[in-house]
């Protein structure tokens, strides 16, 4: 059998793709490093959306636990105020007031009958360290009573968290009769 004659390979027809393979150094290592930066970029965006929940989460505590504090001073009201007549009440009403003076959570005036066990209590469990609202002071707590409105109860519970700029508060209304 005859042999068919290979035409012999020059070093002219592989240099097309040398200089193919030579523009392609370095590209893999681009495209691994660009994969990693938008790994870290993710990472970092995963990492700032759990702090952003974590300081919902608590905001979210402190103003459930300042509803409760005022539902709480609310339901103490209604079972201690005397009823036995409309001057009597009105009387146990106002000596529930607390802070009457001042504005924005910076209260002033105390309280109106410093014997009032029930609300220097209430204002010590929202005050303390441990279990109350985190920077809650008892110049920050309010109870405002209007006889002539229908003896309307307005709480107002305020703190102020140490990230906090502002004091944030939780106001409740309530008629008692």
């Amino acid at each position: 059998m005859p042999k068919i004659p290979v035409p012999a390979r020059t070093n002219t027809m592989n240099q097309p793709i040398r200089r193919a393979l030579r523009r392609q150094h370095g590209v893999m290592l681009l495209e691994a490093l660009i994969g990693i930066l938008i790994f870290s970029v993710g990472i970092l965006a995963m990492v700032g959306m759990q702090a952003a929940a974590f300081s919902a989460s608590a905001d979210a505590k402190s103003r459930s636990e300042a509803a409760a504090f005022a539902n709480q001073i609310i339901s103490e009201i209604w079972m201690a105020v005397d009823r036995t007549s409309d001057a009597t009440l009105i009387t146990s009403l106002n000596n529930f007031q607390l802070n009457t003076g001042g504005s924005d959570c910076a209260f002033s005036g105390g309280m109106a009958d410093a014997s009032n066990t029930v609300l220097s209590n209430w204002v010590s469990e929202v005050t303390d360290s441990s279990t109350g609202l985190l920077g809650a002071t008892a110049s920050m707590q309010q109870i405002a009573v209007s006889t002539a409105d229908l003896n309307r109860v307005t709480v107002t519970v305020c703190w102020k968290a140490p990230q906090d700029a502002r004091s944030r508060k939780h106001q409740v209304i309530s008629y008692v009769y």
